[in-house]
């Protein structure tokens, strides 16, 4: 594998901006250097609110309510005049695409007062229009106001409405949502130039929670305290455009100086990991240094009269205070500015992984097609730079020759040679290790390697010549066709020698077939054929069995992706993707015993069978559960195991003892939405070597391992799950004899309590079920 590249290569950059809500100089581009001189990346203008614009806003509404005859009438609405000169000081010009929009704070589009609530939307409009007009990129609108007083507010359908509608005002700017990162109401303080003060006192009744509608990214205030896992893990899951830091955010060391508590700074870093990584605003933490002398003309530019000042020689009493100033001057001018580069310049460390699938996070890639395609060299150079598989297989070999000779088992090859085949031995790197584990544990073997792939097959015969030194024979085969090792003097049971030769046994069985899901690359399909030619007596096949998993995730990202891909794929929606799950939320997990329901379909291998729970989620236990753990919920579906075995009927073409059913249930503590599920394997190489990319177990089995990235099975339309409920999954493993694919369908499940007290479950909701049939594997 590659080495690791410096770590101050894989540090992402923070882009920091500045907003102050009552900068009074316009935002030019001498502003903007002198940002940049302070390490600032970008600036934000919210010039819009002015006290003239509120004040003027604020005098309509009492007019209306005057005239019409105060809050009980069913007054209509005023017209909010178009922005005048005083309004705004924003104008066209191009430093535009360097500054963040910030619409006024004290518009109320979720007011119960639907005066309030229009003139909101007005203003909206106004600024809106005016910011898309200048040019600006990137404007931000205040998220919806959920409190009024101590009730909940029903409007927030109509801030859905209204966003819509600014959505098609700035057609080509983007509209970001401001959000704090917790919804509490003891956390809101009504700000007096608000408008909610002109709130309808009689709309305090509490109302049922609506959720707001989903926009394509938020921008997220962070407080100082950060609140639980769960909630950091929701907000980590969704798309993130914008962090916003205000003085309440920080706290002072023993310095003096601002600094954020140490789980604030680890969340930031968790968001800096991601794809994209969203901006820092930091909020009202005082005046870009250096602007001091900045006289208040409408350009921005020091004055004139300051100008010469800076030209003129100092007095003797000028000069004798320079000391003092110099003193004054090695305070550090803009301390949360900072801390904050202090912060990108001492990231926790990445791990190997992040560093080899950095830019990969949450990116769709489709499984491969691997019997009908031949691989290119880049993926076989891919799938070579990952020593934790090929150590943990080196391992298995190791220990399955070592318990060979130690269990005096027969050889099949020639003079008691061990024969080992690698089925798909692709460029050879699973051939190297067998030959370096025969070395190691001193046990003569007979090296076979099977490939189909043509230009692969050129490749394994260099290695045999340069690398191998001839040890090995290579057959260009698909293996499902392949009749065994070829022996043309081989003696028969007494010692006789045929004269025509015949096909051997294989003693050990290699291949590296496994997909994300263990089995959704065929790799059962693809060993059915082959391991019948294994010693019916002491076969081995490496690996021994798999397993596949699967867990609820929150994905909103992934979901509005395959989204826009369905734009011109109809397939994706039903398309199993593999992915490097990175911006997710687990729904479901593992505080209690897991809850399992499982019918199989056909055997799983040598009758063994799996123990059966009842199918019904009736049977489940209450929703009452100690507080979850950050491990994730990730229940087992089906194994396959694989040994020796004789030969297929070849008169039917039929696969259907490869099919399998599973209904799994998940218990979620907290409310959520399910866009889809997160797959993944364990699998048993020989006892004692083992492969995992299930998340609760690859720290122990296989850390480090960059071979697999999870599979993602999504939903085609998002389910909502309210706390304390019950997601049911049904799986099917499906084939006709041609092709494998899957087919998949969800339910929720919630408790009502009914009259005397018994609890009972009631079906919420569910989707449809979805098939990737249209994408399925070719055998």
């Amino acid at each position: 594998m590659d080495s690791p590249m410096n770590q101050e290569a894989w540090l992402p950059t923070f882009y920091v901006g500045q907003h102050e809500s009552k900068r009074t100089l316009p935002v030019t581009d001498h502003v903007l250097r002198q940002a940049h001189d302070c390490n600032a990346s970008i600036l934000s203008r919210s010039k819009f609110e002015t006290r003239l614009t509120k004040s003027r806003v604020q005098a309509l509404v009492r007019q209306t309510l005057l005239v019409g005859g105060g809050r009980e009438t069913q007054a209509s609405p005023p017209t909010v005049p178009p922005l005048s000169l005083p309004d705004t000081t924003l104008s066209p010009g191009g430093i535009s695409s360097q500054l963040l929009a910030l619409v006024s704070p004290w518009i109320d589009l979720c007011s119960p007062d639907p005066i309030i609530a229009d003139v909101s939307r007005q203003v909206l409009y106004l600024e809106v229009a005016f910011a898309a007009f200048c040019g600006i990129e990137y404007i931000f609108v205040p998220g919806p106001r959920l409190y009024h007083g101590d009730a909940r507010t029903h409007g927030t359908p109509q801030y859905a409405r209204a966003i819509q509608e600014v959505l098609s005002i700035a057609s080509h700017a983007q509209i970001h949502i401001m959000l704090p990162m917790v919804d509490d109401p003891s956390q809101v303080v009504d700000d007096p130039h608000s408008l909610a003060i002109l709130a309808r006192e009689d709309c305090l009744d509490e109302v049922e929670e609506l959720k707001p509608q989903r926009t394509d990214v938020y921008a997220l205030s962070l407080p100082r305290m950060i609140p639980p896992l769960s909630i950091q893990s929701r907000w980590f899951s969704e798309p993130v455009k914008l962090i916003s830091l205000t003085p309440d955010t920080f706290v002072k060391n023993a310095k003096g100086n601002p600094v954020l508590f140490e789980p604030v700074r680890s969340f930031i870093s968790r968001l800096m990991r991601q794809k994209v990584t969203p901006w820092i605003l930091l909020c009202d933490v005082g005046p870009i240094p250096g602007l001091e002398n900045t006289a208040s003309n409408p350009n921005g530019f020091l004055s004139p009269g300051a100008m010469a000042d800076a030209s003129t020689p100092p007095t003797p009493a000028e000069a004798a205070s320079y000391p003092q100033r110099n003193m004054q001057q090695n305070q550090d001018s803009a301390p949360h500015l900072s801390y904050m580069r202090y912060c990108q310049r001492n990231q926790p460390p990445r791990s190997i992984v992040e560093q080899y699938c950095s830019g990969y996070q949450d990116h769709l890639q489709f499984p491969l097609q691997p019997l009908t395609d031949n691989l290119e060299n880049m993926t076989y150079e891919v799938f070579e730079k990952d020593p934790v598989k090929y150590d943990a297989y080196e391992e298995a070999i190791r220990r399955a020759l070592r318990d060979w000779v130690k269990e005096g088992k027969p050889a099949s090859g020639p003079n008691g040679r061990v024969v080992v085949t690698v089925a798909g031995a692709g460029r050879g790197p699973l051939v190297t290790r067998a030959l370096r584990a025969s070395e190691a544990e001193g046990v003569e073997i007979d090296m076979w390697a099977i490939e189909k792939n043509p230009n692969a097959y050129v490749l394994l015969q260099r290695h045999n010549a340069e690398d191998w030194n001839n040890r090995v024979t290579i057959v260009q085969s698909d293996m499902r066709s392949w009749k065994g090792p070829w022996y043309a003097n081989i003696a028969d049971t007494n010692g006789n020698l045929s004269p025509h030769g015949e096909h051997g046994r294989i003693d050990i069985l290699i291949s590296e077939l496994l997909g994300s899901f263990a089995d959704n690359e065929l790799s059962p399909e693809c060993l059915d054929g082959i391991l019948h030619l294994l010693n019916a007596t002491h076969g081995i096949s490496i690996p021994q069995s798999y397993t596949a998993f699967l867990t609820p995730l929150a994905a909103p990202k992934l979901h509005q992706e395959i989204s826009s891909r369905a734009s011109w794929d109809p397939t994706a929606p039903d398309a199993p993707a593999v992915v490097w799950l990175h911006a997710i939320d687990y729904l479901s997990l593992a505080a209690q015993p897991p809850i399992r329901d499982q019918n199989t379909e056909g055997p799983i291998s040598k009758g063994k069978s799996r123990a059966q729970t009842p199918a019904s989620p009736l049977t489940t236990a209450s929703p009452s559960s100690p507080t979850p753990s950050s491990a994730p919920n990730v229940l087992p579906t089906w194994t396959f195991y694989h040994g020796p075995q004789p030969p297929l009927p070849h008169e039917t073409n039929s696969n259907a003892h490869n099919k399998r059913h599973v209904r799994l249930s998940f218990r979620t503590r907290n409310r959520g939405v399910c866009h889809g599920f997160g797959g993944y394997f364990e699998s048993v190489l020989y006892p004692g070597a083992e492969l995992s990319t299930n998340p609760n177990t690859i720290e122990e089995k296989s850390a480090g391992m960059i071979s697999w990235f999870p599979i993602f099975f999504p939903l085609k339309t998002p389910l909502y799950l309210p706390d304390h409920s019950l997601l049911t999954v049904n799986m099917w493993r499906q084939t006709d004899g041609r092709k494998v694919w899957y087919e998949w369908m969800v339910e929720s499940w919630g408790y009502n309590l009914m009259i005397g007290g018994e609890k009972r479950l009631v079906r919420l909701g569910g989707g449809e079920v979805s098939s990737s049939v249209k994408v399925a594997c070719l055998m």
